[in-house]
């Protein structure tokens, strides 16, 4: 079953949905869109330095995006504006690998496929290092839902039932780490953010509950990368950005029935 390249794109798709639907759920709560934006731009100095090295792109990626994650919270509260500091450091970190990779000698590099993703040419390899990855980041999340989520509400709160936000701060900081690297090959560092983002936004007017949120976000997510690579392969569009397009309709039409809940409650 492996052996054909649209099941292995359909599950490499599936498996990054299930890692970013319930962070992508913080990620809208916490409204730190433009923090994952930059977490994941600042990937492509890991693909770099993976490449300069010669090892796996995995964990040059989420040593890099790590890096850029801690950097951010240790800035944010030392007198940067928190979006100033985003926009500098996400640009920065994208100008700055962009330019690593191009000094890479003998090294063959389709930047496009990091930038927007390759999900058509995903390895049996690669597919073991996303879902490993997802399982990594679900059972992180789910071992720490109720301390995120409390942290998340009212940090006076978390203090309260002896929580630290912090360290709370920290294991997002990681799980998005992870994300942003195992979504590398999906749909490349441009679009990671979308993927965070849209699946959660779009599940928020359908959801009562914070779990069910999480749930029907990664049901989104999912059927944006089913129906997303159905159109590509149909239709001879690019396979990432197709997702992305998917997520966004079914974003438009979740947007639809809130607005049509809203003039009914009145």
């Amino acid at each position: 079953m492996l052996d054909d390249f649209m099941t292995r794109a359909t599950l490499a798709g599936i498996g990054v949905a299930l890692a970013a639907a319930p962070l992508g759920s913080f990620v809208v709560w916490r409204r730190m869109a433009y923090f994952g934006d930059a977490t994941a731009h600042a990937a492509i100095l890991g693909v770099a330095l993976s490449l300069a090295l010669e090892i796996s792109i995995f964990p040059g990626a989420v040593a890099i995006a790590l890096l850029m994650a801690l950097t951010v919270s240790t800035l944010s509260g030392r007198g940067y504006a928190m979006d100033t500091l985003l926009g500098v450091l996400a640009h920065s970190a994208l100008a700055f690998g962009l330019v690593a990779v191009s000094f890479l000698s003998g090294i063959r590099i389709d930047l496009m496929a990091y930038l927007f993703g390759d999900i058509l040419s995903v390895s049996r390899g690669d597919l073991a290092v996303i879902w490993g990855g997802a399982i990594l980041v679900a059972g992180l999340i789910a071992w720490r839902w109720s301390a995120l989520l409390t942290a998340t509400l009212n940090e006076e709160l978390a203090y309260a039932s002896g929580i630290d936000p912090k360290r709370e701060q920290l294991a997002l900081t990681l799980a998005l780490a992870v994300t942003v690297a195992v979504a590398i090959k999906v749909v490349g560092v441009l679009l990671i953010a979308a993927m965070l983002i849209i699946p959660a936004a779009a599940a928020r007017p359908l959801a009562r509950t914070p779990e069910a949120m999480a749930l029907i976000a990664a049901g989104i997510g999912a059927a944006a990368t089913v129906i997303g690579l159905r159109a590509a392969f149909v239709l001879d569009t690019p396979a990432g950005p197709s997702i992305v397009c998917v997520a966004a309709l079914i974003f438009a039409m979740s947007s639809v029935v809130r607005a049509l809940r809203g003039g009914l409650a009145r």
